[in-house]
């Protein structure tokens, strides 16, 4: 009977992991579609809740990591738990990075408080939205183990990567046409780049879903084809 009892202590141990990392993965999407709003609106009111959100984030991710340093002291997982655990630290890292990034936009916001063109506008939100669902992606792949929509994110991210070249072309160019343009284009560039580099952690999450179950590491291979 003891038996039992501990395995199914460790049972919610494992379950309570991944629903920190779920709620984790929850407020750093909300962040993003935030950190989104207030740049295509310019709204620096949401980018200041924006910016405040993230002591929520960094809490979890201290709190995640205690727990799963307690699980890894008490109980000695071994194989596919071990991996489990080991990568989850590694993933609410990536988590409270994205995070991170969405704050940047937030202080960008503030600074240049003032919408972008419609243009712009449309494709940083379509840049925010593939982010915010490869994110969403990795985080249920490696809650089901599923390694096929795990390696569906990885597609995505070229998409992203496309659209900041080409805004960031588009920025410079305007930047050397209309000298009073040069401070908001700085700001709407870093923004691309931030929405890029949020895709990139999204990359990164499914990768790391993909060595939790087979035991692959895919890290810098070309279109992740294994």
């Amino acid at each position: 009977m003891a038996r039992v009892h501990t395995d199914r202590e460790y049972e919610a141990e494992l379950r309570e992991l991944k629903d920190k990392l779920l709620k984790m993965a929850g407020l750093v999407e909300h962040m993003i579609v935030s950190a989104t709003r207030a740049l295509v609106e310019g709204d620096t009111e949401v980018a200041r809740q924006t910016i405040a959100a993230d002591a929520g984030v960094n809490a979890l991710e201290v709190e995640t990591d205690e727990l799963c340093m307690l699980i890894l002291a008490k109980r000695q997982p071994v194989a596919g738990d071990l991996r489990m655990i080991t990568l989850a630290m590694k993933m609410v890292t990536d988590l409270e990075r994205i995070g991170d990034l969405a704050v940047n936009i937030g202080e960008r916001v503030v600074a240049l408080g003032a919408a972008p063109s419609p243009s712009v506008a449309e494709r940083l939100t379509r840049m925010s939205d593939v982010g915010q669902k490869m994110i969403r992606d990795a985080i249920d792949a490696f809650v089901a183990s599923d390694v096929t929509k795990a390696r569906s994110v990885f597609s995505r991210d070229q998409f992203v990567d496309d659209a900041y070249r080409e805004l960031a072309t588009e920025m410079q160019q305007e930047m050397m046409r209309d000298r009073d343009f040069v401070n908001r284009g700085i700001h709407l560039q870093a923004c691309s780049k931030f929405l890029e580099r949020i895709a990139d952690h999204g990359t990164n999450l499914a990768e790391m879903v993909i060595f939790q179950v087979e035991g692959k590491d895919v890290r810098h291979k070309a279109g992740h084809v294994k």
